[in-house]
């Protein structure tokens, strides 16, 4: 089985099928990571197609947000299920049917009559739309991670895990390629009044490609080989997870924390905090975000690569301390030297390299019968908690003093550090 170990210099070469695995793989969760942020980038404009034009338009933005945070909340549950099945049943099957998951409803969206024409069924039917794509995406980063790694040769894990995690961030970078397109070949109004369809339209038809291509993808090394042994889970992983691998789960959310924090804090966050606290025009913003997603996807690919031949308690420190020096920088020192931030931003993204050592570090805390789980129900419930306070967290801090970002991103790079530092390794 793939050991995960970190001992030697990777040695064995990477075959043409493995880099058509890792390639699929990382498109496929390009494409959701896509299809769930391009919903945010456009919340305004679905905020007054699915909302009645009596209500204000705060609250009106307020419940198109409320939809967008609904997908948070279901992910730990649709990802907990189908990382049920894909520790019982096998990999692929759960990995091809999340991509699916997240592709009809982005469709369908990018379809859905607003409150005008079919009335308080389009709120709710966009509900159950965001709850779908919630629940594929509760499974899609676990379950690439998982599939990638376990496909892997020896020594080259974190380099599968980094080349997936870089799809991932690929997929914001993605949706705010498209979204910039879109503002420049078609006029404002025409993008208020049908332009902001296409974008889901463009993700929900290149998912179902994704899906068809996914199905050629073979399972993995290691479920076919614990299949064979009849080593998969005796009973419900999450049962095993709960009663021998407390210590993996705890160590697993304190890194995710890390992970949302430089995700959002950093990169999602930016434009909007820099526009209000200094003032800063949003084309600049925008462009900042831009530099900061490219090295942000460089990165993680990097720090994945890394863990290959380089002990990962070395990394977390390092990578912790980086990270603190790129969030103090961002909000602390750009804002006093005007033009620079594009600069910083893509420092500070390049500083998130920490979130690169996320996944690696969950893969090595499970044993592969309850690998799947382990990952699912570690990541999404600390993404569903931090991910759902941080925003507010940050607005809260903000409004005591302009450099709060880069405050409490110090402070989870300091649990994210000893979260990996104590992390238990798997054999």
């Amino acid at each position: 089985m793939s050991s995960f170990s970190a001992t030697a210099v990777p040695s064995a070469a990477l075959s043409r099928s493995q880099l058509r695995t890792f390639a699929l793989a990382s498109l496929g969760g390009a494409l959701e990571f896509y299809d769930f942020v391009i919903f945010a980038f456009l919340a305004k404009l679905i905020a007054t197609h699915f909302f009645p034009s009596s209500q204000s338009e705060w609250l009106r933005q307020t419940e198109a947000f409320g939809l967008f945070g609904a997908g948070y909340l279901v992910r730990p549950l649709g990802g907990m299920i189908m990382a049920h099945f894909g520790d019982m049943a096998g990999r692929k099957k759960v990995f091809t049917f999340s991509v699916l998951l997240m592709a009809v409803p982005t469709l369908l969206i990018g379809l859905l009559p607003g409150y005008e024409t079919i009335g308080a069924a389009a709120p709710l039917g966009l509900l159950l739309l965001r709850v779908m794509q919630g629940a594929a995406i509760g499974g899609e980063a676990p379950g690439g991670w998982v599939f990638v790694s376990e496909h892997a040769p020896p020594h080259r894990a974190g380099l599968a895990a980094g080349l997936l995690t870089g799809g991932l961030t690929g997929g914001i970078l993605l949706g705010s390629i498209v979204i910039l397109t879109l503002n420049v070949v078609l006029t404002p109004k025409d993008v208020a009044d049908w332009g902001w369809r296409v974008p889901f339209l463009i993700g929900g038809v290149f998912g179902l490609g994704a899906m068809v291509l996914r199905r050629w993808l073979d399972e993995t090394p290691v479920f076919r080989e614990m299949h064979a042994r009849a080593e998969t889970a005796e009973t419900l992983p999450v049962k095993i997870l709960l009663r021998d691998h407390r210590r993996a789960i705890i160590c697993s959310m304190l890194t995710t924390w890390t992970l949302t924090a430089g995700g959002i804090v950093v990169v999602l966050m930016m434009p909007p905090l820099m526009q209000s606290l200094h003032n800063i025009p949003p084309a600049q913003t925008m462009l900042a975000s831009l530099s900061a997603t490219v090295c942000l996807t460089i990165g993680v690919v990097t720090a994945g690569a890394l863990t290959d031949f380089v002990a990962m308690r070395k990394l977390a420190v390092t990578c912790a301390l980086v990270l603190i020096f790129g969030a103090f920088g961002l909000y602390g020192l750009s804002p006093l030297f005007p033009g620079t931030l594009v600069f910083w931003a893509g420092l500070s993204g390049l500083c998130c390299a920490f979130i690169g050592l996320v996944p690696v570090g969950m893969l090595r805390a499970f044993p592969a019968k309850v690998r799947f789980s382990g990952l699912s129900l570690s990541y999404n419930l600390s993404y569903a908690i931090s991910g759902g306070l941080t925003p507010a967290a940050i607005s809260s801090l903000t409004l005591h003093t302009p450099v709060a970002p880069a405050i409490y991103v110090a402070l989870t790079a300091v649990i994210g550090g000893i979260g990996l530092w104590f992390s238990p390794r798997e054999r």
